[in-house]
């Protein structure tokens, strides 16, 4: 039996991509969206396409381009469609697992994919078991495809309407009917969903990188709470569910999503290079040059040397093309799946101190198989810098981080973890640095994996089962906001 080699970083669910263009075959221009979303998810990819009178799906496990070629996308004949990039953090990596799924509301197909996480999706499934409804998958979209398809409403519209009244959680959706597109983003707007022109005709992507790629123009981003229709007759949008508070994910800024892209009119790059550059202000090194921890680390690394005036070095080689590793190493081989990633270049490092800048420190068990690496590799110091406070509870909006017992800011104090990764200093960007790098009010993020203080409510079995934590391991989270 094979596993995941266990050194995870924090990953992304999924990438959606919807699209009404008559005229277009909209199948390669759906390819080209989640190629630029592939980072959202690398596990499976699927395209549904509709030529107004039925739906055809093709997915498979994968990445997109190991999904798609010219020979299965042929046939995907349309000019209405919907696409997915997923990475599962509920529901095993399988292929029914994979989206869009295929489901029926009275007679009339459609299709479904979703970005999110719901958090009362066990009381809404074992409600549905208890109506007589089968469950072919483990994920969450099949449970609001279940509340659609048993809908007593009179319209596929009125029931995704309802159904979106009865979830949880976060959630962007793409939903795909014979002749319409529908978006909708859960009322706190923790996962982004924009909206975009092609020459005349409308697309929703989760990013701004998947308008970019096909040339579309970026319109604006579908507002927490809002549903949007694409049809003959163009674009219509309205207000379907009340918004207490917007709580973007923070981590979207931090990491996730591309560089390129934008979020609430802001520049992804711009503001990891001005988290690099609040790092270097908080918690200043003596050091040769600055070298990121590559691709995530790279523009806060730079904002780090700009502020700092220590020059800026690549002291990685990356390989982007390995995927994902199944081969569990054997012990005399474990560091080989950092390696298989990063190879240090020896003649910037060696005899060299270094400021190292990343995104974040999970477990630790991959920083300090990066500072070994280092190490190894002839450097003099290693003077660790992360450009968020440390990560202390789980996520349950759509992120794969780990359980709160995981989490190593959770057992160890600051001094334990730079003794743990055996760097010569450790800091992470304090929450007042991460907010003014934001540049926006608190209030309007979402912060919970740094301060527990979840936007919608978290079901107590989820708490026990996920995140309990031994008390003897427990280190007190005001030690973390000193």
């Amino acid at each position: 039996m094979v596993s995941r080699i266990s050194d995870r970083k924090i990953n992304e669910k999924c990438g959606v991509f919807g699209i009404y263009a008559p005229g277009r075959k909209i199948a390669e221009t759906i390819f080209y969206g989640l190629q630029a979303l592939q980072h959202r998810g690398q596990e499976s990819a699927g395209i549904a396409v509709s030529d107004g009178e039925d739906i055809l799906i093709f997915k498979d496990l994968g990445l997109v381009s190991q999904v798609f070629n010219e020979q299965n996308i042929a046939p995907l004949q349309g000019h209405i469609g919907i696409g997915h990039t997923r990475y599962s953090t509920t529901g095993m990596n399988i292929w029914k697992n994979s989206q869009p799924l295929y489901r029926m509301f009275k007679n009339e197909s459609f299709a479904i994919a979703q970005n999110g996480n719901l958090t009362n999706v066990k009381e809404i499934r074992n409600e549905q078991i208890k109506k007589g409804i089968n469950f072919e998958t483990t994920t969450d979209t099949e449970v609001i495809a279940s509340l659609i398809e048993s809908s007593e409403k009179e319209n596929i519209e009125d029931a995704i309407k309802e159904a979106t009244g009865k979830i949880k959680g976060s959630y962007s959706l793409v939903i795909l009917t014979k002749d319409e597109v529908f978006g909708i983003r859960d009322p706190h707007g923790f996962r982004p969903l924009v909206l975009g022109n092609l020459d005349g005709s409308y697309v929703i992507a989760s990013e701004t990188c998947a308008l970019d790629i096909i040339d579309a123009k970026f319109i604006r981003e579908i507002d927490p709470g809002e549903i949007i229709v694409l049809d003959k007759d163009g674009m219509r949008s309205q207000m379907i569910l009340p918004v207490d508070r917007i709580s973007m994910c923070v981590f979207e800024l931090i990491y996730f999503a591309r560089p390129d892209s934008y979020i609430h009119n802001k520049n992804m790059f711009e503001v990891r290079h001005r988290l690099g550059q609040e790092l270097a202000k908080e918690f200043p090194a003596d050091a040769d040059i600055v070298i990121p921890v590559p691709d995530s680390g790279t523009p806060a690394a730079i904002g780090y040397s700009a502020e700092s005036k220590i020059p800026y070095a690549e002291g990685f080689i990356k390989n982007r093309y390995i995927g994902r590793t199944f081969i569990q190493p054997k012990q005399e081989t474990r560091e080989i799946s950092v390696k298989l990633k990063l190879n240090p270049l020896r003649d910037i490092i060696q005899g060299k101190k270094l400021v190292v800048v990343d995104d974040s420190i999970v477990r630790g068990t991959t920083s300090k198989k990066i500072v070994k690496m280092l190490y190894n590799t002839g450097a003099k110091e290693v003077h660790m810098r992360i450009t968020c406070p440390p990560l202390l509870y789980p996520c349950y909006y759509g992120v794969d981080m780990a359980t709160r017992k995981e989490f190593i800011a959770n057992h160890k104090t600051l001094e334990d973890i730079r003794e743990f990764l055996k760097v010569d200093s450790l800091k992470y960007l304090t929450m007042g640095g991460l907010v003014k790098a934001v540049g926006e009010s608190k209030e309007k993020f979402c912060f919970a994996c740094f301060d527990g203080e979840y936007p919608v409510q978290i079901p107590e079995n989820i708490e026990s089962d996920e995140c309990s934590i031994d008390k003897e391991e427990k280190v007190s989270s005001n030690a973390w906001k000193k």
